[in-house]
């Protein structure tokens, strides 16, 4: 083990230096707006401000799948913002989400707009508006909602835990990587062992549940984030695999996956949608076969 005992933490706690890592450029102890900036508005009744992270693709994969059932309500403009350029800590965005983190949803559908930030909130508030992918009996609704707040307290140990001191950290400390890839693994188990069970996350139907979880915990199962598989044995896990796999081919989580994406190959990317249109057949077809 290594040691790393010769840091004594202060009395009191000051931002004298950069936390150091990929984002240090963006990290700050304070909240607020640093600088004026207006959001753009579209044409249709949801505007998106968001990026291609797994939280990014949760809210995208829910507006394509409403979307592929005919809610045409579900139009929407997805809006990139680039959180290493601090375009969340804009005066427009800090008004959408005081918290400045991707991603934030502006319904402009009723009279006022209504602004909704966190993304489990964003899937309840789609989910509620057009009754969709949320069970309305009392005991499949709590037990999706169950899941849907599992991933939202467990994926901060899986990204800002196991994911920053694996990948993203500038110095290795084996006891934090060791401390955040057993809880990662643990949860792992948890849902192998509940999708041994059931075909989906909460049972016989696909929920917000599912399109939660998928982008975290999938895409850790096939080997896409921080390129931990092998280091987590991430292949042990069948049943997260056979789930993943499943969610994986269907073409709105596909699209979803695609939009405010900047990172991969140029094909898998929609920076910005504003219209159906925008997924072309090439764009999928290369996709699907990603």
């Amino acid at each position: 083990m290594t040691d790393n005992t010769a840091y004594t933490p202060p009395k009191i706690w000051t931002s004298k230096k950069a936390n150091g890592g990929r984002f240090a450029n963006i990290n700050r102890p304070t909240a607020g707006a640093t600088h004026e900036q207006e959001l753009p508005r579209g044409k249709h009744p949801l505007q998106l401000y968001s990026l291609g992270t797994p939280n990014g693709v949760k809210v995208t994969v829910m507006l394509e799948e409403l979307l592929a059932l005919g809610h045409t309500g579900a139009e929407y403009d997805a809006w990139l913002i680039r959180i290493n350029e601090g375009q969340q800590f804009g005066s427009g965005f800090v008004g959408v989400n005081p918290n400045s983190k991707i991603p934030a949803l502006l319904d402009c559908s009723g009279t006022e707009p209504v602004r909704v930030f966190e993304s489990g909130a964003i899937l309840m508030y789609l989910a509620e508006k057009f009754d969709a992918f949320l069970p309305t009996d009392s005991a499949c609704r709590a037990e999706c909602l169950s899941w849907l707040f599992w991933q939202m307290g467990s994926a901060p140990y899986l990204g800002g835990g196991f994911g920053h001191f694996y990948a993203y950290a500038p110095t290795k400390i084996e006891y934090a990587i060791d401390r955040f890839a057993m809880e990662v693994k643990r949860e792992m188990d948890v849902l192998n062992r509940r999708l041994a069970e059931h075909r989906f996350i909460a049972g016989n139907d696909y929920t917000i549940a599912d399109i939660a979880i998928w982008p975290w915990y999938g895409a850790l199962a096939k080997g896409l984030m921080y390129e931990a598989g092998e280091f987590l044995q991430v292949q042990d896990y069948k049943h997260v695999q056979r789930w993943a796999d499943e969610l994986a081919a269907r073409p709105a989580v596909q699209r979803g996956r695609m939009v405010n994406r900047v990172m991969g190959s140029p094909e898998s990317q929609l920076h910005e949608r504003h219209d159906a249109s925008d997924f072309d057949n090439r764009t999928q077809d290369k996709l699907s076969q990603s």
